[in-house]
């Protein structure tokens, strides 16, 4: 296995540091679009401790199998203990995220480019690849075999000349991503029916990731998609409870959230970033959307009195 090559971290236009892996800058230095670390290796590496950042085409999935962990995402904290069967956090592109291990926690940190999320997705009927928010699954009882299953990937990753390596790898991570799916995704009555269905929401959630600062109108996007804008809503319904506009709405806001905690910048340049001409309107879609102004959710998110200017 190649070893890790330091560099400094990508930024965008916000101030959060964007990584390939974890302090080691934009540069994917392995042979494996598969990356697996143990999380007693951030003892040596981050003295337990990984700082806020994201990823902007790495799917992430971390397993507490033992002990306790803080996991912060997009500015939400949730305290984990793995007692009694342990933890699954899944983290999509572009959340910000950061992990406080407690010494002696267990468990794996697995990364995967889009390039092999995808296809795996694809092949095994699932949605994984065009999720945008960041998930917290729970082993139950019955999960045992999952655990079981990120022990033999660890194994089977750190020895790069076993015969097969590649398929057996891809075998188990399929495993890991079918566990999630069923754990997380909605359950509809008549699979069969909502197949084409799921495809259409699956792309328009891939195309508002790549489109929304734009703020195209939904029949923009029904348009790339071969339907119309009212079918591209009922399905949105139908899958999602919610319409195609406000998934629209939810990822700016979701943005929006991301730059008014982890930068300094002013909102009137987050308002511009996020496609809004006018900073008053974007003050009013804000808080419409989250109950409050811009400036009142820094305030009260970062606990403090300062504030940046509009």
């Amino acid at each position: 296995m190649t070893d890790l090559i330091p560099a400094p971290p990508a930024h965008d236009h916000t101030a959060v540091p964007i990584y390939k892996l974890y302090g080691y800058g934009n540069v994917w230095t392995q042979p494996d679009p598969l990356y697996c670390e143990t999380i007693a290796a951030q003892e040596k590496l981050h003295n337990w401790h990984v700082t806020a950042h994201k990823h902007a085409d790495l799917f992430q999935i971390l397993f507490l199998q033992s002990g306790n962990a803080t996991v912060v995402l997009d500015g939400q904290a949730q305290a984990l203990s793995a007692e009694p069967a342990g933890h699954v956090v899944v983290i999509p592109q572009h959340v910000v995220h950061e992990f406080i291990f407690q010494p002696g926690a267990g468990g794996y940190i697995l990364t995967l480019t889009y390039a092999l999320l995808q296809p795996l997705c694809q092949r095994h009927g699932l949605s994984l690849h065009a999720l945008a928010d960041p998930a917290l699954l729970t082993l139950g009882a019955q999960d045992g075999y999952t655990s079981l299953t990120f022990d033999q990937l660890d194994r089977e990753y750190h020895h790069p000349h076993h015969p097969q390596r590649g398929p057996l790898l891809e075998a188990l991570l399929g495993s890991l991503l079918v566990w999630v799916h069923r754990h997380h995704a909605p359950r509809p009555d008549s699979p069969a029916e909502t197949s084409s269905g799921s495809l259409h929401l699956a792309r328009y959630a891939q195309m508002i990731e790549t489109h929304f600062s734009r703020q195209h109108q939904v029949g923009w996007y029904a348009g790339r998609l071969g339907v119309t804008a009212a079918h591209l809503n009922s399905i949105v319904q139908a899958l999602a409870g919610k319409t195609a506009l406000q998934l629209i709405h939810e990822r700016l806001l979701l943005e929006a959230r991301r730059e008014l905690i982890y930068t300094a910048r002013p909102i009137s340049a987050i308002a511009d970033s996020l496609g809004f001409s006018d900073p008053g309107y974007f003050t009013r879609f804000f808080k419409r959307l989250a109950g409050l102004s811009p400036k009142d959710f820094r305030r009260r998110t970062l606990g403090s009195d300062q504030t940046t200017g509009s």
